[in-house]
């Protein structure tokens, strides 16, 4: 197994302690930017009847698409040699690519390419792709709903977010604060139907 010079090991230690703690029989590494992407693939698997520890998958939260490649590294071909999945940002396409081709699996820095890979992308980040497929109305209600409607419109006058989207608004509201984006992560993903995932979850947990 190697690791690339200058690796970030926080993320990769995390990992592997959550391997060896859970004793999962590893057959696939679902590898996600973060823990709020982790938080809502994991809840969408339940909400589709999936157990994926039972099915030797483990999703794994790499720390940022910068350290892709050092994951890559570690569980594929010349590391555990598992197969491997995951979701990665459209502006973080040539990060991940450049990563499975250092790992040994051939592609081209294209969403169409990572996807012959396992590899589904999403247009700016999966809490957009969810935000899109709920809607904003209906995201505005789960904020009310949590109690937080308020401080979301209190963050809406800021002159920051004078001319952004709403979806943008929201996006910057769940990460705002630490832990809020982990929980909405999971929060959203249960208000949705399971039928209606967004595109890049709903081809990623299919192709698991």
């Amino acid at each position: 197994m190697r690791v690339a010079e200058g690796a970030d090991l926080q993320p990769l230690a995390q990992a592997a302690r959550s391997i060896a703690v859970s004793g999962i029989e590893l057959r696939v590494a679902v590898l996600v930017e973060g823990l709020s992407d982790q938080a809502a693939v994991e809840c969408a698997a339940v909400r589709r009847g999936r157990d994926l520890f039972a099915e030797g998958v483990a999703v794994l939260a790499i720390g940022g698409a910068s350290n892709a490649g050092h994951f890559l590294d570690v569980f594929g071909p010349y590391g555990m040699d598992v197969r491997l999945a995951g979701l990665c940002d459209e502006p973080e396409v040539g990060a991940f690519a450049r990563g499975l081709q250092r790992a040994g699996l051939d592609t081209r820095a294209t969403a169409g390419s990572l996807e012959t890979l396992g590899f589904f992308v999403c247009v700016a980040d999966l809490e957009d792709e969810l935000i899109r497929a709920l809607g904003i109305e209906a995201v505005e209600r789960l904020l009310e709903a949590q109690g937080e409607l308020r401080a979301f419109r209190t963050l809406q006058k800021q002159a920051a977010q004078q001319g952004r989207g709403t979806d943008q608004q929201l996006r910057r509201f769940m990460g705002s604060r630490g832990g809020r984006k982990i929980r909405y992560g999971r929060l959203l993903v249960e208000a949705l139907d399971p039928a209606a995932l967004p595109g890049p979850l709903d081809r990623l947990l299919a192709a698991l």
